[in-house]
């Protein structure tokens, strides 16, 4: 029976030499800014699978899917940002604690809530990842680290045209009556 000897490879909050030649210094400041990005999210996206979960009503369909495709959006998102991190030589915020600790935004509670006021719930996270995002977009840049703001910038554009259509089911104009 071969013995294993646990070896922690590099320490959470710790950030090594990295062979993108961005410096230890700078790439501390992008790594904490994606690991805020990172941690936003997952709370997004976890917001957004509760609502695609628990949607019901004749929109029913049409709200599943889109709200389904919202977080699958987010999920790929957080992936580039946890890459990233991990190419600037830090480690990626990963764990339901540390994800808590990092984020700026709060989600909505427990509570299952009708799809208009859960709808204007994710309008609020989106409004503030999009305030943040661009926040680091332009940290990044006055950091030189061009990279991180392109995918920075990429992760926005989708981030953006999900918060709109989020806007536009939100608007009055509705098949549905009374």
């Amino acid at each position: 029976m071969e013995e294993t000897q646990e070896h922690v490879r590099r320490e959470f909050g710790t950030v090594e030499e990295n062979e993108l030649r961005l410096d230890v210094e700078k790439s501390e400041q992008v790594i904490n800014a994606l690991n805020q990005d990172l941690a936003d999210t997952y709370v997004l996206y976890h917001q957004l699978k509760k609502h695609h979960w628990n949607v019901e009503g004749a929109e029913f369909r049409d709200l599943h899917l889109f709200l389904g495709d919202a977080a699958g959006h987010a999920e790929e998102a957080a992936d580039e940002l946890a890459e990233r991190a991990q190419a600037l030589g830090g480690t990626p915020v990963s764990s339901g604690k540390a994800l808590q600790e990092h984020a700026a935004i709060e989600p909505e509670d427990e509570d299952v809530y009708d799809i208009r006021t859960s709808l204007q719930h994710d309008l609020e996270l989106y409004g503030d990842i999009i305030e943040s995002l661009r926040d680091h977009i332009e940290l990044t840049e006055n950091l030189g680290d061009h990279a991180s703001a392109q995918i920075l910038r990429e992760i926005i554009v989708e981030v953006e045209e999900d918060a709109h259509h989020v806007e536009h089911y939100l608007e009055d104009d509705t098949l549905v009556l009374d």
